[in-house]
């Protein structure tokens, strides 16, 4: 390869993981954003010192601090994705002869996207919930306990409608009016002002943000969903979903029966159109005989996925099932509203799933894999008009650019293949020495290189 060639490869190379960390950075920044608004006092919603909904005694020690609420939506999750990245990845799918290099390499992709999904999530719930709690300012169910109400000077705190003809016929100076946040006598200004931060339930969001992620990410790691007859063309041909797809020869041994069009959409329509092309009776044996393939092909639907075994689902739910406590132990803490905690899982559930499906492929139809690294030319901007950011310039290059079309190609690095580089030129293999072979279900569409370098990740 000619040296501007060898230092653009390399400086391509950097841009990628400048981009990556260039996400950690950002994440980190919103994080501490997040950690400041904490500190920031928020809107104080008036309340009635008669509202028993906020009359309820303050819990000294709750049943999950904070501490304990880190733990268990950052730091389980963190290690379960460092074990299950380690261990069970890439799995069964690895061809013979794979190098080692290549499966750590796989192991640390995915490790690294879900510890960057993990982050994505968690941040994105607490940044949402945080800014939410400030704007809202609403009554934790124990705010009166923290306030701490001048009730011998209620008169002058009043924020809401006084009604003369109730206090007419009571007789009483105070019925329920509405008052402002200044006739708390609480030194503790940190304890007075987190009484107003109960919408939406911090801990609700987060403990749904980090192990609801987490369940997601154990059931695309295991295959754990409801059973499902694959109708997506990435799922109905075995050979996509595989640990190193490009690894393996498609017209040989078992790898060409992974891709043999076996579903019952195609056996269905094929019998049928053999039917239609040949039913001069219907005692016509071939007739039979393609009616005997269509009921055999209906009966096959049910042996084409199985459930999963129930210990698997258990492992996949436990996570869910602690954020679920975790969210209810801030009701009877007395900590939240029902609905503010409702309304914090929620939140949390929505991060959880967006950060999820932003980094891993959906766990229905994607193997249980993450999505590949962005490409060199577009690891900071892609821009209109491309549809993805794991294609290369040469999607960006106009009609008739043959040259550059075709070093472009020679340097090209797939997701799953190392390419032909430049240095096999210049090594003296010429446009008609390489070796190509076109491959897909009919073996007629795909183009490979027979010249290959390692895959990459």
């Amino acid at each position: 390869m000619p040296d501007f060639d060898r230092a653009r490869t390399k400086k391509m190379s950097v841009l990628v993981i400048l981009s990556y960390a260039f996400d950690w950075l950002i994440m980190v920044v919103v994080g501490l954003v997040g950690y400041f608004l904490g500190n920031v006092t928020p809107n104080k919603r008036p309340f009635s010192l008669l509202d028993t909904n906020i009359a309820f005694p303050v819990t000294e020690h709750e049943t999950v601090t904070s501490a304990l609420l880190l733990t268990f939506n950052a730091g389980v999750p963190i290690v379960v994705i460092f074990v299950v990245a380690l261990v069970f990845v890439p799995g069964r799918t690895v061809p013979e002869g794979t190098p080692s290099a290549l499966v750590w390499r796989r192991k640390l992709w995915e490790l690294h996207m879900g510890w960057l999904g993990l982050a994505l999530s968690l941040v994105s719930a607490w940044i949402i919930t945080q800014g939410m709690k400030n704007l809202f300012g609403k009554p934790r169910p124990d705010l009166l306990s923290r306030c701490m109400p001048d009730v011998a000077d209620v008169m002058n705190h009043i924020a809401g409608f006084s009604n003369p003809v109730l206090a007419k016929d009571t007789g009483a100076a105070y019925n329920g009016e509405l008052v402002r946040a200044s006739i708390c006598t609480n030194p503790d200004t940190a304890f007075l002002d987190d009484g107003f931060r109960s919408y939406p339930s911090g801990h609700s969001s987060s403990a749904a943000a980090g192990l609801i992620y987490l369940s997601f990410f154990l059931a695309s790691k295991f295959a754990i969903t409801f059973p499902f007859v694959p109708q997506e063309t990435i799922a109905s041909d075995s050979i996509a979903v595989t640990a190193f797809p490009s690894r393996l020869n498609r017209h040989n041994g078992a790898a060409s029966s992974l891709s043999a069009n076996t579903a019952y959409e195609g056996m269905r329509s094929r019998s049928i159109s053999a039917v239609d092309d040949d039913a001069s009776s219907p005692l016509d044996p071939a007739v039979l005989k393609q009616v005997g393939s269509h009921n055999t092909a209906v009966a096959a639907v049910r042996r084409q996925a199985a459930a999963p075994p129930v210990y698997l689902l258990l492992l996949a739910v436990l996570p869910f099932f602690l954020a679920v406590f975790i969210a209810s132990s801030r009701w009877f803490d007395f900590r939240h509203h029902g609905f503010d905690i409702l309304f914090g899982f929620l939140i949390g559930t929505i991060t959880a799933y967006f950060a999820f499906r932003y980094y891993h492929m959906p766990i229905r139809a994607g193997g249980g894999w993450a999505w590949g690294p962005r490409s060199r030319d577009k690891a900071f901007w892609a821009g209109l008009g491309s549809w993805s950011y794991a294609s290369d310039k040469r999607h960006w290059l106009r009609s008739g650019s043959e040259e550059e079309t075709r070093r472009v190609r020679m340097m090209d690095e797939d997701i799953e293949l190392g390419g032909l580089r430049e240095r096999g030129v210049s090594q003296g293999i010429g446009t008609g020495d390489v070796g190509v072979h076109h491959h897909d279900r009919d073996d007629s569409s795909r183009t490979m290189f027979e010249t290959q370098e390692p895959e990459r990740i």
